[in-house]
């Protein structure tokens, strides 16, 4: 369902309700002494500021979103709700997704909302890995980009209320030629890094997948992982997220339902 445009269409309608009984009804009810206001306006120029305000909101500034897996586990469960801010990386037009004003980009360790490149419907929400020019490996579940390797703190068991089954809880540093983010990460031990049968996707030709994964991030486009490495489906098998695709830049739980202390919690 493309809530933009179900909005896009209720602002226009009940905008153009407004503006009939602003400049053209309610003058002729005051020249007749009528005060009662027709239900039909009521219910549809009476929601038109409301309405308004939720659009531009929600297209411009911040747009709530729903957890619905465990692939960003442990810093994302399922069932949060989240808070993603949609001017961080330029204001868009809604609907379109056409950039008009550029801002900032993406940086590495970023958790963003995009657009899944195969089907444009669906949002997904990784973790920005490597950007434009970036060269990736990732071999044994450790990274390494543009020849500088990440650093790993930690080794204890978690259990992943998804699967579960214990993985491996690890904070994963950038360098700081990198950015220095820090977050944390789940590694199943029992479950290999290799990736077996990647989809033939754009930018293909940029990746190697002999020895683990090595790839070359093309100009315009990020490479994305979840922090639930052994159990989310990213970049490293579908390919890369064009600059097109971004929605936003995810940064809070403001509440999921089942679990209450989540709320606040982002790294």
């Amino acid at each position: 369902m493309n809530f933009a445009l179900i909005l896009l269409i209720l602002v226009l309608g009940t905008g153009f309700a407004w503006a009939l009984d602003r400049f053209y009804l309610a003058p002729q009810r005051r020249a007749k002494g009528v005060e009662q206001t027709p239900i039909w306006l009521e219910y549809t120029a009476g929601f038109f500021p409301v309405i308004c305000a939720v659009f531009l909101l929600r297209s411009f500034i911040i747009e709530p979103f729903k957890i619905p897996s465990g692939s960003m586990i442990p810093t994302l469960h399922i069932g949060d709700f989240i808070i993603v801010n949609k001017f961080t990386y330029g204001i868009r037009l809604p609907v379109i997704n056409k950039k008009v004003i550029d801002l900032n980009t993406p940086q590495r360790g970023d958790v963003i909302v995009f657009r899944y490149p195969k089907d444009e419907s669906v949002d997904y929400i990784k973790r920005v890995i490597a950007i434009p020019g970036d060269e990736i490996i990732y071999l044994d579940k450790r990274l390494t980009i543009n020849g500088k390797a990440l650093d790993y703190q930690g080794g204890e068991n978690y259990l992943d209320p998804e699967n579960m089954r214990y993985a491996k809880f690890f904070k994963e540093i950038f360098p700081k030629e990198l950015g220095g983010n820090k977050h944390s990460i789940l590694n199943d031990p029992d479950r290999s890094s290799n990736v077996f049968l990647p989809e033939r996707f754009p930018g293909i030709e940029f990746c190697n997948y002999q020895l683990g994964l090595n790839c070359k991030v093309p100009p315009g486009h990020y490479f994305v992982m979840g922090d639930n490495r052994d159990n989310s489906l990213d970049s490293r098998y579908w390919g890369f997220v064009p600059d097109q695709n971004l929605v936003g830049r995810a940064f809070f739980v403001w509440l999921n339902l089942s679990a209450l202390n989540r709320i606040g919690s982002f790294e």
